[in-house]
């Protein structure tokens, strides 16, 4: 339960930035005891791919910070932020037996005790606060002419590592902050979809205005 929990986490902190959970877990597995990877995982452990997430999480930070160019970065992170929250709803609940996350009658183990489950339920988190994250940020930038995305870039950062850290430390506390984090996310959607309404009915006005003649 705790490993699960653990995973949903993760992938939910990967939604909106794919290397810090990442980075959490891989320095966390290497320095102690609190995520013991199963072996397919251990690989998020090497000094190797610690120093290139590193790197990844550098150009990542600097580049959310910018508007229009998070906009961009916003694209390109919607294969990386899915595959990461996979990668770490897996690793998270690797230690978790497969009837304990898909049910005695799941046939779909990867072997080591494993399933595909938590993989799949990891990219599907990880994708839909990705894409509130997405839509969120040009009415942000919109609407304050780009001087907040500094300030939201960060504090999106500094809530995926704290959920991050809360995942592994106090898995319990999940049951809190993952809805927290939908309704956040649905909020942002809602607010999206009503700036892009009133954009486009004030258009529409504007052009009916320009029809009538003098």
């Amino acid at each position: 339960m705790f490993a699960t929990l653990t995973g949903l986490g993760l992938a939910s902190a990967a939604g909106l930035n794919a290397y810090i959970p990442l980075l959490a877990v891989g320095l966390i597995a290497r320095f102690t005891d609190l995520v013991p990877l199963g072996e397919s995982w251990q690989w998020i452990e090497h000094p190797v791919t610690l120093v290139t997430l590193t790197v990844l999480l550098v150009v990542e930070f600097f580049a959310d910070k910018v508007p229009a160019v998070d906009s961009v970065n916003d694209v390109l992170q919607t294969v990386v932020r899915p595959t990461s929250g996979g990668i770490t709803f897996g690793a998270g609940a690797s230690a978790v037996e497969l009837t304990e996350i898909t049910g005695a009658a799941s046939g779909t183990a990867t072997g080591e005790g494993g399933s595909w489950a938590p993989v799949a339920a990891g990219v599907v988190v990880a994708l839909l606060l990705h894409l509130a994250k997405t839509l969120a940020r040009p009415v942000v930038n919109s609407a304050t002419a780009g001087c907040a995305a500094p300030v939201v870039s960060l504090l999106e950062d500094v809530v995926s590592l704290l959920t991050s850290l809360l995942a592994i430390l106090l898995p319990v506390l999940v049951l809190v902050v993952f809805p927290l984090m939908v309704l956040a996310g649905v909020w942002a959607v809602r607010r999206a979809r009503r700036r892009r309404r009133a954009r486009s009915e004030g258009a529409k006005d504007r052009r009916a205005d320009g029809a009538v003649p003098e």
